[in-house]
């Protein structure tokens, strides 16, 4: 695995190939707000919100708005960079 993606690994497995928007969507909020074993992650939910519209969520594409406006530049970069590698991966 990618060491730029052991953020995610830490809290939480990385979601398979195959999970549906609605999934990573769940799996966005966990990492959004600090839940479910998640640690608090701005980069990693930002990732899996931008991932689960890719899959059809609308409800993502509003969190991942929201979320972009409290994150440094820097970071949505790194989100989006990290969202590539996990497409790139599967």
């Amino acid at each position: 695995m990618p060491a730029s993606m052991e953020t995610i690994s830490q809290g939480l497995p990385l979601p398979t190939p195959d999970a549906t928007g609605d999934e990573l969507f769940r799996l966005g909020l966990l990492y959004s707000t600090g839940q479910g074993g998640a640690p608090l992650d701005y980069v990693s939910a930002h990732m899996l919100f931008n991932l689960a519209a890719m899959r059809g969520s609308v409800e993502a594409k509003i969190y991942r708005k929201e979320l972009s406006a409290e994150m440094a530049t820097d970071e949505v970069a790194e989100a989006q960079r990290q969202a590539r590698e996990w497409l790139a991966q599967g």
